[in-house]
Order: C-alpha cells, then sequence, then structure tokens
C-alpha cells in the first residue's frame, strides 16, 4: 500500500466518522450517533468535572480536524459539502450536549432530536456560514446548528426539569 492510499484511507475514516457517512440513507443523523458515542464514553469515563472540558477539546478536535479535511474532502467526493463528510454533524452534536457534568441520556436523546431538526432547517445564519470557504463552511454550519440546540435543550431543563433526570456521579 503506497503513503497516497494510507494517507486518503485514513482521511475517509476520519471524515466519514469511521464509515458513518456512508450509510444509504440519512447519512448526517448516522454521523451524528458517533458524536452521542463521544459523548456517552466521555460522561461516563471521565469524572463529572471534566466532562465539560473534554466534550469541548473534543468538539474542538472534530471541527478542526473536519475543517482542515474539508477541501480533501470536496474533492475526494465530488462536490461542496459532500453528504459522506459527517465530522461535522459530530463537532455540532457534541456543542449541543457541552454541559457542566454528564447530563445523562435524557439530554444526549433531546439534543439528538433539536441538532438534528436545526441541521436540516438551519435557521439564520447557518445557511450563510456554509459558503464560507474551505472546509470551513462545511463545518460553521453544523456548530451553530449546535449552539441553537444547546439554547433550546437548557431551557428544556428549565422548563421540564423533572424529565431531566441528574445521573449519578462516576
Amino acid at each position: 500500500m503506497n503513503q497516497r492510499s494510507l494517507r486518503d484511507r485514513l482521511l475517509a475514516a476520519w471524515v466519514t466518522a469511521g464509515g458513518l457517512g456512508y450509510a444509504p440513507f440519512a447519512k448526517g443523523t448516522f454521523g451524528t450517533l458517533a458524536g452521542i458515542a463521544v459523548a456517552a464514553l466521555i460522561g461516563y469515563g471521565a469524572p463529572d468535572q471534566y466532562y465539560l472540558p473534554l466534550v469541548l477539546v473534543a468538539a474542538m478536535v472534530a471541527a478542526v480536524g473536519g475543517a482542515a479535511a474539508g477541501k480533501w474532502a470536496e474533492q475526494r467526493y465530488g462536490r461542496k459539502d459532500p453528504g459522506q463528510f459527517v465530522m461535522d454533524e459530530v463537532a455540532g452534536y457534541l456543542v449541543t450536549v457541552a454541559w457542566v457534568g454528564f447530563p445523562g441520556w435524557t439530554h444526549l436523546l433531546v439534543g439528538f432530536f433539536f441538532f438534528r431538526a436545526f441541521d436540516n432547517i438551519k435557521p439564520f445564519p447557518c445557511r450563510r456560514l456554509e459558503k464560507v470557504p474551505h472546509g470551513w463552511g462545511i463545518v460553521l454550519d453544523d456548530l451553530m446548528a449546535g449552539v441553537y440546540s444547546l439554547a433550546v435543550v437548557i431551557a428544556c431543563r428549565y422548563f421540564f426539569a423533572d424529565y431531566f433526570p441528574v445521573p449519578e456521579p462516576v
């Protein structure tokens, strides 16, 4: 295997979140599942006080790494913001679940629902952010959808606190 082929395979594995971007339908939804897995692994694997910083670092790594691979992905898949590229969904979803302490499965699932909704609806300025050049245009709209989703989940937790049980600290 030559060096170029190995590099392309590693980049493809990265931008497709381990192949989830090759799902036959709803690629973004499948890609968001990788974000749930990362958040759950951090939530159950790290002490509670490290959840927020680790999720933010993971979101930053996904966003910066995704943006850096954006031009490659557009060339590889032959279009701007290719459907196979789902690392942007991972980054945006991790913004949605950025919480002080592990928020629990209810938060993760409600966040999933709202993130997918905002990512599809693309309220202002998400659609405009897609026009940013290079890989950042792929990633920024999902980060903004994550911010909107986090705001709605915060409101849900405030108004419907009884439905958001707080998990036991690890």
